[in-house]
């Protein structure tokens, strides 16, 4: 058997891998991990979701060992990630709970932890919980046991002003009065509070996707499917617009033309802003192997350092605050500015890019041209066992072969999903025609030499 945490915790087909039996037992087996120790108080815990519909059971599950275990928990109802992260940051818990599935289709559904302060568990704590499920335990009686409050709107409202503080908006002071945004929620968590941000800070917000059912999150819409909003943004004359992913963590956004931004030009724009404040550290931005080589050589000739690290935001938070870096993120839209949030933030991302919007004047289009993206093509091969995409031998060698003929022009990624069963072939090169071809080809590679 695997190990049960892949790269942004337990994610699964809900009540297939994910289960309330399970979602029971990481409630318990967490409440003896991270709430061990604890000298004088009772422990604990915020939990929130996004919007799918077995959310509700799952997250009733945890809250149930979590409380059996003798932890009181504030269930916050639907909340971004960031916004549960922000909790667990500024208010008297010891960890905080996502029950989420992000970008994935609805029918899956995933369990989360956050130490306190906020931020993603180690691997070793991960494992530790691990190693306690279905394990013998000595069970709270009497006053032992945890209570559960429900909270269905102080805690966003604290979630929407601290966003708003982080570009100086307030009720006196509304920085983005003039601008047009066209807004996606993916109908997912930030279904409210996204809209709610950007219209306190003072913007006209023209709202798609944001009437969630408990099955349509993520539904042909949100940032991975952006056409709506290409076609919304042109329709309504905005300003530009911004696409969340079902728990808000992603954002990426479409310039008035109807042109995507992906997360690539997102942190080139706002790593130039934040070095013309003097405010990005070490004058470093952090991304991952999947950044364009375009986003590189941009920040090269600004005087910027890029550091790279594996796929995934676990890894660049793990480097930026190893570094002690005040930006980085992935090409898929999950952006990190640590002097206002401890993860991930889509909304907090689109509230800094409408300020320096504002702030220059220019078009969002200009802005981001600064990153020129070479041609790239990504495929994902579904179906196979990706376990073994690092072992077999005639695929890493036909790997070898495509970047000789690439040379310097480009390069290849091949890597199994840490979140879903699939293998993602990325390949750069000097034109699409060729990164297409060469994409095609080693995905048949793939399809053939790891076919289950």
């Amino acid at each position: 058997m695997g190990r049960l945490f892949g790269t942004d915790g337990v994610r699964g087909l809900a009540n297939g891998a994910v289960t309330a039996e399970l979602a029971l037992d990481l409630g318990v087996a967490a409440a003896r991990v991270l709430a061990a120790g604890q000298d004088g108080h009772r422990p604990r815990a915020v939990i929130g979701r996004d919007t799918r519909v077995s959310g509700e059971f799952l997250g009733a599950a945890v809250a149930a060992g979590l409380a059996s275990a003798g932890v009181d928990v504030r269930d916050v109802g639907v909340l971004p990630t960031p916004g549960v992260a922000y909790l667990t940051s500024t208010t008297d818990v010891d960890f905080g709970v996502v029950i989420s599935a992000s970008h994935n289709p609805m029918q899956d559904n995933g369990i989360k932890f956050l130490a306190r302060g906020g931020v993603k568990l180690d691997d070793a704590v991960e494992d530790a919980i691990e190693d306690l499920l279905g394990g013998e335990w000595e069970r709270p009686t009497h006053e032992g046991v945890g209570r559960l409050s429900r909270d269905r709107g102080q805690a966003a409202g604290a979630y929407v002003e601290h966003l708003m503080a982080s570009i100086g908006a307030d009720e006196d002071h509304k920085p983005l009065a003039g601008l047009r945004i066209a807004v996606d929620c993916a109908n997912g968590a930030a279904s409210d509070v996204g809209p709610a941000a950007l219209r306190a800070a003072g913007a006209d917000v023209v709202v798609i996707n944001a009437s969630p059912d408990g099955h349509n999150i993520n539904a042909a819409c949100g940032s991975n499917h952006p056409e709506q909003l290409q076609a919304v943004v042109v329709a309504s004359e905005a300003d530009f617009g911004v696409a969340f992913d079902g728990d808000a963590d992603r954002c990426i956004a479409v310039d008035h033309g109807g042109s995507l931004v992906d997360g690539d030009q997102i942190m080139g724009v706002l790593a130039l802003a934040l070095q013309e404040e003097g405010a990005l550290p070490d004058d470093t931005l952090v991304v991952t192997v999947m950044s364009n080589l375009g986003l590189l050589l941009a920040m090269r000739d600004a005087g910027i350092r890029t550091v790279q690290t594996a796929v995934g935001d676990r890894y660049v938070l793990e480097e930026m605050r190893a570094g002690g870096y005040g930006l980085g993120g992935e090409q898929s839209g999950h952006i990190v500015l640590s002097r206002h949030a401890t993860t991930g933030d889509g909304v907090l991302t689109a509230l800094q890019l409408a300020a320096r919007v504002q702030a220059t004047g220019r078009k969002l289009a200009d802005l981001a041209g600064v990153v020129e993206r070479l041609p790239q093509t990504l495929v994902n091969v579904r179906g196979v066992d990706k376990s073994r995409a690092a072992t077999d031998e005639e695929l890493l060698a036909a790997v070898a072969r495509a970047e000789a003929t690439l040379g310097e022009t480009g390069r290849v990624l091949l890597r199994p999903s840490g979140t879903e069963p699939l293998v993602r072939v990325m390949v750069e090169a000097a034109t699409q025609q060729q990164a297409d071809a060469v994409a095609e080809s080693l995905a048949t590679v793939v399809r053939e030499r790891l076919a289950l």
